[in-house]
This record gives structure tokens, sequence and C-alpha cells, in this order.
């Protein structure tokens, strides 16, 4: 009895675990990453922005 649950139980798995179709499958295209100059080239403008700013609240 048991070797029989046992096979159904398998069975069941193994019949659940196929989920392929005939459609042709989908395959994105790879993706690229691009290296940067550096971690202090975004920063750079708001640095200046916030000295100008500074400069502007000082003279004013």
């Amino acid at each position: 009895m048991k070797k029989l649950v046992l096979a159904a139980a398998l069975t069941a798995a193994a019949s659940t675990a196929y989920a392929g179709n005939l459609e042709e499958p989908i395959v994105e295209a790879p993706v690229v990453v691009e290296e940067t100059r550096g971690s202090s080239s975004g920063i750079l403008l708001p640095l200046i922005l916030l000295v100008i700013a500074g400069a502007a609240i000082a003279a004013g």
C-alpha cells in the first residue's frame, strides 16, 4: 500500500513538473553594463550648485 501511494505521488509530481509547450522560447537580449568614469562624476554638478547657492545666501 505504501509503495502504491509513493508511486502515485511521484507520478503526480513528475506530471506537474512538465510545463512545456510547443511555442518557441523567448530569448531576451543580454544585459550590457557600461563602465563609468567614477562615482564622483555624478556629484560634481550638485556640489557646484550648492556652493553657488551658499555664496548667494552669504552675500544677500
